[in-house]
């Protein structure tokens, strides 16, 4: 109690003390400095307070979190920086486009609530890699798996820390390269102290930190500005309206941005449509990315982690349920950051913002508090720091408990499984920092590269796996095989035009195998594979069906 009365008086002195404005960039900013830093302390505490005494605590949290517990956990570890900071940046750049992420992130969680959620916990495995090993009876199926998982959190951490790096910078004023270095050795202190189950404790502290900050400022600027405040999400479609017939300069000088400019923007009808010539985007890419996401958000190993830190099956379902409440109330909320964005930013004067982090900016032009919009790039810090412990904590688990314990070696103790699962941490968060230097792309656009990777290869196992008794290992391997040759294909068309090079049919290959959007072709070929050669081949073997009759469909 001590800690936290000195933290909040803390935090009322620098509100006290804080400047009326704040530069958009290249400034330190004392008041936003504080509270972040106050909020990773806060993140270190609990995670030594909560730390992994064992394997169990590590992997799976002790399997004793309450639903709405692991609901709030289940949110938080899913609103990365790809969601805090990342839909918004997206649907600014792209308008209607960028709902395509909106819909499939959010209908993939109605997907995992269907098909996986009780059955996945009512099979009983730690990881991704260890349901597929077992389920599919096969080391070879169990180590690719666990490499394809490794892989999955590796890219989507990319997203996470460039988001993080995004945030320090803005706070701090420094360079883009040292942010991400800062925040990085922060997030990788806390994951290695603490494991799954301080994780898991301070994801739900993390939860409450990102929602009262993202809808904080989406109150203030609803009010400041005459839209419907009372419920922001709302007011949220008259701003859409202005956006698409445009706004003259007002009459009154009240409405105006932190720099004075008139609150006024020209017609822009092409945001509020989907697939207009004017954006740059088709009807086939919005649903391709729709489908791909919501098919990986089910394939996603951190994800699926979740659901066996509950008590029971029933616990899993409905943590999802929760889960799903809490997130919806942050992805009806991003929307409004990117409407208002574009008028308070419409000025020339402003000049080119950085889309990431259009959530802070259009705070800060809305002549917000400074601690407000401080609090704010915490809660996107927050967001970042939430998922990225749990794809560490994911992919060191496929490494040290699937790979080294079932593979390499299965004589060692808990102790040497716990040391190798910090190994690969800390390998996987250098591996992680070196890429998010590179801005390869958008955040959510990063992340949703992790996405389809996770439909193509992961996703068909599990639904496979799960609802069909039939799917045997040489199935099993056809359809991971087919899974990752469209993968390979994309990624590689993707690296070579990062390059500056241009292969054979480029053009082609880049449109319908979008490195955001593969798996729409991946993961029914992936599953198709499966059927066709699983029926071809030796059946599964009766002890595998009669498991999953009894035990996982009961």
């Amino acid at each position: 109690m001590k800690k936290i009365t000195f933290l909040i008086l803390l935090l009322l002195a620098t509100f006290l003390s804080a400047s009326n404005a704040t530069a958009l960039e290249g400034s330190f900013k004392v008041g936003p400095a504080i509270i972040l830093i106050s909020i990773l302390v806060l993140f270190v505490m609990v995670g030594l307070f909560f730390r992994a005494k064992d394997t169990t605590d590590y992997y799976a949290a002790g399997r004793g979190v309450s639903r709405v517990g692991s609901g709030m956990a289940i949110a938080s570890n899913w609103m990365s920086a790809a969601s805090f900071l990342g839909m918004a940046a997206l649907m600014y750049g792209s308008g209607y486009h960028g709902l395509a992420f909106v819909v499939g992130w959010t209908g993939g969680y109605v997907l995992l609530l269907i098909l996986m959620a009780g059955q996945i916990r009512k099979y009983g495995k730690y990881t991704a890699p260890d349901f597929i090993g077992d389920r599919y009876y096969s080391s070879a199926l169990r180590a690719t798996s666990a490499v394809v998982a490794i892989l999955i959190s590796i890219s989507y951490c990319v997203g996470q820390f460039g988001g993080i790096g995004l945030m320090f910078k803005w706070v701090m004023g420094i360079d883009y390269l040292w942010a991400v270095i800062i925040g990085s050795s922060v997030v990788l202190t806390y994951t290695l102290i603490s494991g799954m189950l301080g994780v898991t404790k301070n994801m739900q502290i993390q939860y409450v930190i990102i929602i009262i900050s993202f809808l904080i400022p989406l109150f203030i600027l609803t009010y400041k500005f005459d839209y419907f405040w009372v419920v922001p999400q709302i007011g949220y479609g008259a701003v859409v309206t202005d956006i698409v017939q445009g706004i003259p300069a007002p009459e009154t000088t009240s409405l105006v941005n932190s720099f004075g400019h008139n609150f006024a923007i020209l017609p822009s009808p092409e945001y509020a449509m989907p697939w207009d010539p004017a954006t740059g985007k088709t009807f086939f890419q919005w649903m391709a990315i729709t489908f791909s996401l919501m098919v990986g958000t089910a394939g996603l190993p951190h994800v699926i982690q979740r659901f066996y830190v509950v008590p029971k099956a029933r616990d899993a379902r409905w943590s999802v349920v929760w889960g799903l409440f809490f997130i919806c109330i942050l992805y009806w909320s991003a929307p409004v950051f990117s409407a208002f964005g574009k008028i308070l930013s419409a000025d020339p004067e402003i000049g080119i913002l950085a889309k990431d982090a259009i959530v802070v900016y259009t705070a800060q032009l809305g002549d917000i508090n400074p601690l407000i919009v401080g609090l704010l790039a915490a809660g996107g810090v927050s967001a970042a720091f939430s998922t990225v412990s749990g794809l560490l904590v994911a992919g060191s688990s496929a490494f040290s408990h699937d790979l080294y314990f079932k593979v390499i070696n299965p004589k060692a103790d808990p102790k040497t499984q716990l040391r190798m699962a910090r190994l690969a941490t800390v390998l996987m968060a250098i591996i992680v920092m070196c890429l998010a230097m590179l801005k390869l792309a958008l955040i959510g656009q990063l992340v949703a590269l992790a996405f389809s990777l996770a439909g193509c290869t992961i996703f068909p196992l599990f639904l496979l796996g799960i609802w069909w008794s039939g799917s045997n290992k040489k199935g099993a391997i056809a359809g991971l095989s087919a899974g990752l040759l469209v993968t390979a294909i994309s990624l590689t068309y993707f690296v070579a035009g990062k390059a500056g090079a241009t292969l054979p049919f480029h053009s082609f290959v880049s449109y319908w195998l979008g490195a955001w959007y593969f798996a729409w072709i991946g993961a029914p070929l992936a599953i198709i594979t499966n059927i066709v050669v699983s029926n071809m081949t030796k059946e599964t073997p009766i002890e595998i069906r009669k498991f999953l009759v009894e035990q996982v469909h009961t």
